[in-house]
């Protein structure tokens, strides 16, 4: 499955606590993440991660971007509900783009442990029935 890793200033160090105590399922999937989410989580993890720009530089939309060529089938997004973004509209896109193509999302960590334990179930392989991935 193809995993998106995004998480605002204020949860990039939970992100990497969460791919830490995770990184064994997370290892057997494709992962893509934000700036320096990604290179924060591929340094405490080892994880091979295609990092796109900074959230606030354009990496949210270049997942945007992926998402809605049906090319994520995990959203983990972790938000700092208390301090607003700049770009917040632009969260609020990506979440609409998840809404649209069925792809499970987790905005907290709560929501992401009961993802990750469903992707290591076998839970979310209807997206692959859904997106046969291309030879």
């Amino acid at each position: 499955m193809n995993i998106a890793l995004i998480a605002h200033d204020a949860k990039k160090e939970l992100m990497v606590q969460f791919c830490i105590a995770y990184c064994g399922i997370l290892s057997r999937h494709t992962l893509c993440a934000t700036g320096t989410t990604g290179k924060m989580v591929a340094e405490a993890t080892g994880l091979t991660i295609q990092r796109f720009l900074g959230g606030s530089q354009g990496g949210d939309q270049q997942i945007a971007a992926r998402i809605a060529c049906n090319e994520v089938d995990l959203l983990l997004f972790f938000r700092d509900p208390l301090n607003p973004k700049p770009h917040e509209p632009n969260d609020m896109n990506l979440l609409r783009l998840c809404d649209m193509h069925n792809i499970p999302v987790a905005t907290n960590i709560a929501t992401a442990e009961v993802l990750i334990h469903g992707l290591e179930r076998g839970d979310l392989e209807w997206r692959d029935i859904l997106n046969p991935k291309k030879s």
